[in-house]
């Protein structure tokens, strides 16, 4: 049978990403065939994988979902100080983790996949996908605002500059931006910088796919058409064919 890496087959075997695979490997907790793996080794599904005592049972039907993340849940799988986890919320039958985060404070489209790789290209920042979110503010939302988010706001704290970004007001204290970078706690941050605090963030689309309307708590399979332009998305991203891109 055809031998991949050791890393690509615990990613598409819903594992971990190929990342965490290299740590976990790095750590001595893979064996494959009763002995240590070693980095860059290849296996196939005639071998017999084990990561920390635990078979793997074989490469799995790649799966993808759009969940609607509540408020208090948050992203992660092992945290002992987290209250709630997206593990102790989301029952699936197939293990799957998040592709690109939420903050425990903001809600909205999530989407859940066994696909490493999948989840690879999307939490690439230099990949440009696009994460549109609406957010309400505690004060009116100003021209000045708008323009201020829209160009780029230095955050000290990071020690960096956002991207421009597509910024648009919806309302008297709600406005919608799209980004295309994930820095920590960014939206929060951006709006503090320029004397806004936050009162609520919601995501409603990544990429293609579209929260729609999905309740908090909410799970549904991406449709066929909506795999497919996801898949074609990520892969014009990674080969440098995306369109506007600097």
């Amino acid at each position: 049978m055809e031998k991949i890496r050791l890393n690509k087959y615990l990613s598409e075997s819903g594992i971990c990403s190929r990342r965490d695979a290299d740590r976990l490997i790095e750590a001595g907790k893979v064996t494959v065939n009763e002995k240590t793996a070693q980095p860059g080794m290849k296996v196939s599904d005639q071998d017999r994988i084990l990561v920390e005592g635990r078979k793997v049972e074989g490469r799995e039907k790649k799966v993808v979902l759009a969940y609607y993340k509540p408020v208090g849940v948050t992203c992660t799988e092992r945290d002992s100080h987290a209250q709630i986890t997206i593990r102790d919320v989301l029952d699936y039958p197939v293990r799957v983790t998040y592709a690109g985060r939420l903050d425990r404070d903001s809600e909205g489209l999530l989407l859940m996949t066994n696909d490493g790789d999948l989840i690879n290209g999307l939490m690439r920042a230099a990949n440009y996908h696009e994460k549109e979110y609406l957010v309400r503010v505690n004060k009116p939302v100003s021209p000045d605002f708008l323009k201020k988010m829209s160009e780029g706001i230095t955050l000290k704290e990071l020690n960096a500059k956002t991207r421009p970004c597509v910024v648009k007001e919806e309302g008297k204290f709600l406005f919608r931006i799209i980004l295309t970078q994930g820095m920590n706690r960014q939206i929060r941050r951006m709006c503090r910088a320029c004397g806004y605090d936050v009162v609520s963030i919601k995501r409603v689309r990544v990429a293609n796919v579209l929260l729609g309307k999905l309740n908090p708590g909410d799970v549904r399979a991406l449709s066929a058409e909506e795999r497919r332009e996801l898949y074609e998305h990520v892969k014009r991203a990674q080969t440098g064919k995306k369109k506007g891109r600097p």
